[in-house]
């Protein structure tokens, strides 16, 4: 691909991920300029503004304070001419506290199959992203398999069997109600007879009782580990970006259940909540995989963390 090409296609991927979070941007900066008129120096007034639309977009309070500091710390000094620069400043803190958890995910094709196990509560996204997930490695080079492992709903098996139609994907399936970690067993022996590079497996997102899906999904991972003790090699918590601090109580419950490894947030396209990512970062510090910004198969990114500062926080 030329420099050229690739240049294109940058722009092309800043240009929907300043789209997917315009409804998070337009809560965090909109108007913001107008704050620091007539004003030469970050005053109380103007730091008050600033906590308030942070805390708006649902940064929580630990993360909206370290980028305050960050901001004391950059701008308490200096002569504010404009408020870009202040936006320039405001990215820069951003970036910092989402730099950590920077680390996209690494396929080891000493692990055949490298296994992802994908977790999280319906209606997060989860089934959409093991399809946009399978047809991303796909166009990668690498073989894939999917295991539908969401047995107590049967909209998810028939979601991933036409997704699996779509991208020519095999998917390993069985009835509404069998046995979750019988389903994965039986496609991880598939995947490894057919030496498939990756399996991405789904789990259930709800069962009667919360306590009965913690158990199930450690149940799977089990098994797996009995099959290749180093899997699952990665497990994927799938988060809905709109729910906010609902989201980080989630993500809490799962890590104490079973082990996440990296977290993919999606629908951060239909919120106001985007910040949410920065709580996420500050408390759990578990690498941010994936994030998902629209509908299309393209529109889930590997995550980046300037370029998700400057989508963020960007006139």
């Amino acid at each position: 691909m030329s420099d050229d090409k690739k240049s294109g296609e940058r722009r092309g991927l800043m240009g929907r991920l300043r789209n997917g979070l315009k409804r998070t941007r337009s809560g965090l900066t909109e108007g913001l300029a107008n704050v620091f008129v007539g004003r030469k120096r970050l005053d109380d007034e103007m730091l008050e503004e600033l906590e308030t639309r942070l805390l708006s977009a649902d940064m929580g309070i630990e993360a909206a304070q370290t980028v305050l500091d960050g901001l004391i710390e950059k701008l308490g000094r200096s002569e504010l001419r404009d408020g870009s620069v202040v936006l320039e400043a405001l990215q820069d803190e951003i970036a910092k506290v989402l730099k950590p958890v920077e680390q996209p995910l690494q396929i080891d094709l000493s692990r055949q199959p490298f296994v992802i196990l994908t977790v999280g509560v319906n209606g997060a996204g989860k089934t959409t992203t093991i399809g946009k997930l399978a047809s991303r490695y796909q166009q990668q080079g690498y073989s894939v398999m999917i295991a539908a492992g969401d047995t107590f709903r049967a909209a998810a098996v028939e979601q991933l069997k036409e997704w699996g139609e779509q991208i020519n994907c095999p998917v390993v399936a069985q009835a509404t109600g069998a046995d979750s970690a019988s389903v994965v067993y039986d496609a991880y022996e598939a995947a490894r007879a057919r030496g498939v590079d990756i399996l991405i497996a789904d789990t259930a997102g709800r069962l009667h009782t919360q306590g009965n899906l913690m158990e199930e999904l450690r149940k799977i991972r089990r098994v797996l580990s009995r099959q290749d003790s180093s899997s699952p090699h990665e497990t994927l918590l799938v988060l809905d970006g709109g729910n906010g601090q609902n989201a980080l109580a989630q993500a809490e419950k799962f890590g104490e259940a079973v082990n996440v490894s990296g977290l993919a947030v999606t629908k951060l396209d239909g919120t106001a909540r985007g910040g949410v990512l920065l709580a996420l970062a500050q408390r759990l510090q578990v690498p941010v995989r994936y994030v998902g910004v629209g509908e299309g198969v393209d529109d889930l990114r590997t995550f980046n963390a300037k370029e998700f500062a400057t989508a963020l926080a960007s006139e």
